[in-house]
């Protein structure tokens, strides 16, 4: 974990939910698309003054991050970005002892996220989030959101970025899941969907892979979606202005 300051991650997290900023929580999984992340967080820069990032790795992420070739950064770089105020990776979450009382890292950045962007979203990933499995830092997260508001007082989006193989995009398992996150979880505009109803407002937000020239060679639909444009959906949805 790399953060400001010696508390440990939950406890850090928790004192920093009332700083007067907005709260991005970006998170990646298991997709080479995990090298944008240096781009997007850059490009929110210009919002430093009263943006606060916190970066979410899953163990599959972090292996794109360990500075292999000129275009891969490491964790470390990540961390020392400016506006990055912690990155947290499974261990994080771990304690050799618990006690009544004592801070939980996953629920504490769920309390001090206003948005979740998942900026790689993976195959392996989306899976697990629609099955409700929870077996690391990230999906820990996203199973113990909101959804309703009722906990937390605020219903909180969650803008995920689907990253894969043109086959696996294709599959229809992938096209079973993401109907779930789009239809049974999924964001509704009043305009798109009269008559608006916010006891039937989902929390998922889906950014759809657009076609291209993909690392593994294949060509086809599965790559995530410009960072660039991202980067304007972020700032849109949190009221970033330029």
């Amino acid at each position: 974990m790399s953060e400001v300051g010696s508390l440990a991650p939950a406890d850090s997290v928790a004192a920093a939910i009332h700083d007067g900023k907005k709260h991005l929580l970006l998170a990646a999984s298991g997709s080479v698309a995990t090298i944008k992340l240096p781009l997007i967080v850059s490009a929110l820069q210009n919002h430093s003054d009263n943006l606060s990032i916190r970066i979410i790795l899953t163990k599959a992420a972090a292996e794109f991050l360990r500075g292999q070739t000129a275009e891969q950064p490491t964790v470390a770089s990540l961390a020392a970005l400016p506006g990055v105020d912690g990155v947290y990776q499974d261990e994080d979450e771990r304690t050799d002892s618990w006690t009544r009382g004592a801070g939980i890292l996953h629920i504490n950045l769920r309390k001090w996220a206003d948005i979740l962007v998942v900026a790689p979203l993976s195959a392996n990933t989306l899976a697990k989030i629609v099955h409700g499995v929870s077996d690391s830092l990230l999906t820990n997260v996203i199973r113990a959101w909101d959804t309703s508001g009722l906990v937390d007082g605020v219903k909180k989006r969650i803008l995920v970025a689907p990253a894969m193989n043109a086959a696996m995009w294709l599959h229809p398992v992938t096209a079973l899941q993401i109907r779930v996150l789009e239809e049974d979880w999924g964001v509704r505009d009043a305009e798109d969907h009269p008559p608006y109803d916010p006891t039937k407002q989902g929390w998922f937000e889906v950014l759809k892979p657009i076609e291209k020239s993909l690392a593994c060679g294949d060509v086809g639909v599965g790559g995530m979606q410009e960072w660039t444009e991202i980067v304007t959906i972020i700032q849109q949805r949190m009221g970033l202005t330029s």
